[in-house]
C-alpha cells in the first residue's frame, strides 16, 4: 500500500488522478450510453460493446496515420459503425431478441470474439495511439497537467450524448424509440415497426460507441484486445475515476479485474432491482 501513502503524503496527486479519470471517464459514460439505450430498448446486454470502441479507435489512428488529423475520425468512425451495427443486427442480433437475456449474451460474446480476431489480424496487437497534438495545460502552480485534446475530447463527449438526448426526445423516430422501450407490443398495436426501431437502436449505439472509441485513440491508447479493458458502465464518470485510482494504488495489473468485477456487480444488482419491479408491477 506504499502508493496509497503517496497520495496521503502528496493531495495534488489525488487531483491529478481525477482529472485524468474524469476526462477518459466522459468517454467511457459514451460507449455506456449507448449500452443503456440497446439494454433499455431491445433487453439486450450487448457484450460486444468494446470492439465497437476499439474498432472507432482504429478508424482515427489510421487517419492519423495517413497525415489526417485523427479528429476528423470521430464522425467517420460514427458513420463506419453505424452501418457495421446494422449489419450485424440484420445477420445476427435480430434472432435473439425478445429470446433469454443469456442467449444475448452468449450471441454478442460472439460478435465480441469476432471482432477480436478480425481486428488482430488486420492491424496487428500492437498497441496504437492516434496523437491529437494541440499542446498541454497546467494547473495548480504547474502541478497539475492536462493534455488539451483530452480536454476537446471532454467537451465532444458531451456534446454527442446531448445531441442523442435531443435527438431521443425531439425527433419522430427518436420518439418512437421511446415507445418501443415503454412498451414494446403496444408500440407495435400502434403501428411502430418495432424491428426497423431494434436495427436503428443497435446501429446508433455502434456509431455512439465508433465516435467514443475515436476520441479514446487520441487520449489514450488502442489494440484489438482494448473492448476487454474498457468494460462500459452506465456509471462511466465514475469508472474513469475508480480505474484511474485503483491502478494507481493496486497496480496496473490489477486494474482490469477491478473495472470488470466492478462492471458485474452493477448489473448483478440492476438485474435484481428490475426483477423486483416486474415482481411489484405483476
Amino acid at each position: 500500500m506504499d502508493n496509497l501513502q503517496i497520495l496521503l503524503d502528496a493531495p495534488i496527486l489525488n487531483i491529478q488522478l481525477l482529472a485524468d479519470g474524469l476526462l477518459v471517464g466522459a468517454i467511457f459514460a459514451l460507449a455506456a450510453y449507448g449500452m443503456a439505450l440497446v439494454w433499455g430498448v431491445m433487453n439486450i446486454i450487448n457484450v460486444a460493446q468494446g470492439e465497437f470502441v476499439m474498432l472507432g479507435g482504429f478508424v482515427s489512428v489510421l487517419l492519423a496515420e495517413s497525415g489526417f488529423h485523427p479528429l476528423y475520425g470521430v464522425p467517420l468512425a460514427a458513420v463506419l459503425l453505424f452501418m457495421l451495427g446494422w449489419l450485424l443486427y440484420r445477420g445476427v442480433v435480430y434472432r435473439v431478441v425478445d429470446r433469454d437475456l443469456f442467449i444475448s449474451i452468449l450471441a454478442t460474446f460472439g460478435i465480441s470474439i469476432l471482432l477480436q480476431q478480425l481486428a488482430n489480424q488486420i492491424f496487428g496487437a500492437d498497441v496504437r495511439t492516434a496523437e491529437g497534438g494541440l499542446g498541454t495545460s497546467f494547473f495548480f502552480d504547474d502541478m497539475v497537467t492536462v493534455g488539451n485534446i483530452k480536454l476537446l475530447a471532454f467537451a465532444m463527449a458531451l456534446f454527442t450524448g446531448a445531441a442523442l438526448w435531443l435527438f431521443l426526445k425531439k425527433s419522430r423516430l427518436g420518439q418512437a424509440i421511446r415507445a418501443t422501450a415503454q412498451n414494446a407490443r403496444a408500440a407495435r398495436i400502434l403501428g411502430i415497426d418495432t424491428d426497423h426501431v431494434y436495427s436503428i437502436t443497435y446501429a446508433l449505439n455502434a456509431a455512439i460507441c465508433g465516435a467514443a472509441g475515436a476520441l479514446v485513440a487520441m487520449t489514450w491508447v488502442i489494440h484489438p484486445y482494448l473492448g476487454n479493458l474498457l468494460g462500459v458502465i452506465t456509471a462511466g464518470l465514475g469508472l474513469g475515476a475508480a480505474e484511474s485510482f485503483a491502478g494507481f494504488i493496486l497496480g496496473v495489473e490489477y486494474q482490469s479485474a477491478f473495472v470488470f468485477s466492478l462492471l458485474v456487480v452493477i448489473l448483478v444488482v440492476r438485474n435484481l432491482i428490475l426483477a423486483r419491479k416486474r415482481k411489484y408491477l405483476k
